[in-house]
């Protein structure tokens, strides 16, 4: 996902967020007998404005935000005024838009933790490629299935299929139990002797090249390769080995874009940098490991909501108790705006469209806690 989507995104979120804010005020003054003057989504000058009894309703210029204004709010003598009403009743109207504001994060972090995750399969190993001629390549073994079983016994790791081929007699069959597009399917295939090892081999890659280390503002830093990427393929090249990863580079010009798609989590993520002449990926550092996949795994939802609730309270305590230590420290004090900005950038990258349900949520619950602040200039125009 560009940085370009995300800001628009971000600047979206925080718009519903404080639209959703103000029409708590709105509904809640409406509900007591306060007189409206106006709803306004977007900041003056306006743009169009239409009037619904005694309340206009606008659009305005530039949208960032919404208002509510409320007929005599610092004039109790005017008929219907805010002003004119009680301290209880005035401080629910205050109070309905930060709590609009919690019941958002709430359900979206509800929605965050009852969405599917993917974790480290236990059972099975991803072919990464087939060689070409092989006994797996006439059976239609593909790049991607997932070897479960080989002649009924689970495998877990590359050795336990070699023993498994190398137990039986050359020219004997074996019957493989493979996942493919979450659909298991047998096969049967005969393995090989590979006449240079002097073992039966049935013609499959399964490692697969994962990033270990990034060096921070390195090139491949930069353009959002992480720890935990796998390198599945480089300009549409499948990597499989050390040979297959030198081929793929070396195959793009110097100049040119390496245009790389990442295994995160279960889930294809595509990048790209410009190539200076690069023998290997700048400032990475790999380790091939052997048939990694991933699976998903979904919450109850009762676990979902129970955690999006905890977090409603957590998440404000953790704040508050940070405040004293920023005041003691300021090298521990909050990020500015670039600064949130970019931690933002690196959530939804990261996370897709999870990272996007997050950072709403804490847009949301943000806008609450400093509405509940005693500060006027950041009660967001209520």
């Amino acid at each position: 996902m560009s940085v370009a989507i995300i800001i628009i995104l971000f600047i979206v979120a925080l718009f519903v967020a404080i639209c959703l804010h103000e029409l708590g005020h709105f509904i809640a003054a409406k509900r007591v007998g306060v007189k409206v003057e106006e709803f306004g989504l977007g900041i003056p000058p306006r743009l169009f404005g239409i009037k619904r009894g005694e309340t206009i309703y606008s659009l305005n210029a530039i949208p960032i935000g919404a208002f509510v204004k409320a007929a005599g709010e610092n004039d109790p003598t005017v008929p219907r005024s805010l002003a004119g009403k009680g301290p209880w009743t005035r401080l629910g109207i205050y109070a309905a838009g930060p709590l609009v504001n919690i019941f958002l994060a709430f359900v979206l972090l509800s929605a965050f933790f009852a969405l599917p995750y993917s974790v480290i399969a236990s059972n099975g190993l991803m072919v990464r490629a087939v060689v070409a001629n092989s006994p797996a390549e006439e059976s239609g073994i593909e790049p991607e299935d997932i070897i479960l079983e080989v002649d009924g016994q689970p495998v877990h790791r590359q050795g336990d299929i070699q023993d498994i081929v190398n137990s039986g007699e050359e020219g004997a069959e074996i019957t493989l139990l493979l996942l493919r597009n979450g659909q298991e399917e047998e096969i049967t295939l005969k393995p090989e002797l590979d006449l240079e090892s002097q073992l039966l081999k049935i013609g499959v890659w399964l490692w697969l090249d994962m990033v270990s280390q990034v060096e921070e503002d390195s090139p491949a830093y930069e353009a959002g390769i992480r720890p935990g990427d796998a390198i599945h393929s480089i300009n549409g090249q499948l990597v499989y080995n050390e040979e297959s990863m030198s081929s793929a580079l070396h195959s793009v010009e110097e100049g040119k874009e390496i245009k790389l798609v990442l295994l995160r989590e279960g889930e294809m993520v595509s990048i790209a940098l410009n190539n200076d002449g690069y023998e290997t990926l700048p400032g990475v550092e790999m380790q091939w490991v052997e048939g990694v996949h991933f699976e998903q795994e979904r919450l109850p939802v009762w676990r979902a909501v129970y955690l999006g609730a905890r977090d409603i309270i957590y998440m404000p305590v953790l704040i508050i108790e940070a405040i004293p230590q920023i005041i003691e420290s300021p090298d521990m004090a909050l990020v500015g705006p670039i600064g949130a900005g970019q931690l933002t950038v690196e959530v939804v990258r990261s996370s897709g469209f999870s990272g996007i349900l997050f950072m709403a949520s804490m847009l949301s619950l943000g806008l609450a806690i400093f509405n509940f602040l005693p500060i006027p200039p950041l009660d967001g125009g209520g």
